[in-house]
């Protein structure tokens, strides 16, 4: 019985040993910011969203560089607004979207495939109208180059069908009328993120972003709110 005793002892002592130090490891490397010089100015706006967990990549719908909506196709959501001027993109773990649609919901299976790497992505895509800056929003301004390199970022996030489009998710399982999923690339855990994946996309295109996160906090620390001027 002792040693039973002993041996769950040692096993809780290292999962509160691991959480701790995952937590000094996201707070830390969090806080090292990367491409604090930025080198080039641009006029496309992107932007960055949070809901206070996740973050979402924001892109313009059409641009000269890409026309998102023949990839992403309005028809694939409920309103099939062709009006919408902007794609947010989120990545994330196909289960966590599909399955979990409230905290309710949230299954231990789900969790732990989701924590360990043991299941699929899945690209959340949302069509919005206009937006603008405030405490879960923020805009970035990118030049054609650098855009070119997060359009690239965000399509080999994709999982591509024979004709090289985008896997279509047909589920029920939209959050609202402007949504839709497609088959994601590489796999959600604890260490590669939904949020690691939005610093990672920052990173590809030269802008500021955290060394390492899996948190939003991470992220929006790198762009202060401006106040506006009085």
């Amino acid at each position: 019985m002792k040693k039973a005793l002993k041996i769950i002892a040692i096993i809780l002592g290292s999962m509160a040993a691991f959480v701790v130090l995952y937590f000094a490891f996201a707070y830390t490397l969090s806080r090292i910011g990367v491409n604090k010089t930025q080198s080039e100015k641009g006029d496309i706006p992107v932007f960055i969203l949070t809901n206070g967990v996740h973050t979402d990549i924001m892109v313009p719908v059409h641009t000269p560089v890409i026309d998102w909506s023949r990839e992403i196709r309005f028809s694939n959501t409920r309103r099939k607004d062709t009006l919408a001027q902007w794609v947010a993109f989120g990545w994330g773990d196909k289960g966590f979207y599909l399955e979990t649609p409230t905290w309710a919901d949230l299954t231990f299976s789900t969790a732990f495939k989701a924590m360990f790497g043991l299941s699929h992505s899945a690209i959340h895509a949302t069509f919005h109208d206009q937006l603008k800056e405030d405490e879960r929003t923020r805009a970035l301004y990118l030049s054609e180059t650098q855009y070119k390199k997060l359009v690239g970022y965000i399509q080999e996030s994709l999982q591509l069908d024979g004709q090289k489009m985008p896997v279509y998710i047909n589920t029920s399982a939209n959050y609202g009328n402007d949504d839709a999923f497609y088959e994601g690339t590489g796999s959600y855990s604890l260490f590669h993120t939904c949020n690691t994946w939005a610093n990672n996309g920052l990173k590809a295109c030269g802008q500021k972003a955290c060394f390492w996160t899996p948190f939003d906090t991470g992220i929006f620390d790198q762009y202060p709110l401006q106040a506006p001027p009085k």
